[in-house]
């Protein structure tokens, strides 16, 4: 495939993804946020296919999520070009930077380039890794939760690698801060 006809596919992509997230998240009910009860698995397999994830960072070097394991984990799959994405992001650095040292792992997965990834960690001050995903890891999505494939979408393991929490739009602080403490150790 020609690099011009490969750009514009990935562009097409990115704008059929985003648009629908943003669609979505305007329209979605109340089943998009879904909370498993202690005990009970969203998917019993879903928590091994994460942490199988590896991804390059934006410096292009491999990083596999199975590091983390042992962890209570955020994974947020986003993208710069997602208007509710940029949005949840500071609430997300907030809160991950209150609880690093509390066994607590943010992971962002962008649909996205390590030239666009980049310079948006750094502008908006992100402590957490930022890994570049594509358009397969918006397939990935929909087969742990997110049957519309679209952004932001976070899902929330327990440090044994369980999924307790989905949620396909914005997470906003108060909430994210309330499921993590409730999965942190009495």
């Amino acid at each position: 495939m020609k690099p011009l006809h490969q750009t514009l596919l990935v562009i097409a992509v990115a704008a059929g993804a985003g648009a629908a997230g943003y669609l979505f998240n305007h329209s979605m009910s109340a089943s998009a946020d879904r909370t498993a009860q202690p005990g009970s698995y969203i998917s019993s397999a879903a928590g091994a296919k994460i942490f199988a994830l590896e991804l390059t960072d934006i410096a292009g070097e491999k990083k596999s999520l199975e590091q983390w394991r042992g962890k209570i984990m955020v994974v947020n799959f986003w993208a710069t070009w997602c208007p509710p994405c940029r949005k949840e992001i500071p609430d997300f650095s907030r809160v991950s930077r209150r609880f690093e040292n509390r066994g607590v792992q943010f992971v962002g997965v962008s649909i996205d380039t390590p030239e666009n990834v980049g310079p948006f960690q750094k502008e908006y001050g992100v402590p957490y890794p930022l890994l570049i995903g594509s358009t397969g890891s918006l397939h990935f999505a929909g087969e742990i939760g997110n049957a519309a494939m679209g952004l932001p979408f976070t899902v929330i393991l327990d440090a044994e690698g369980s999924i307790r929490h989905v949620k396909l739009g914005i997470l906003k602080e108060s909430e994210l801060e309330e499921k993590l403490t409730g999965l942190l150790p009495g």
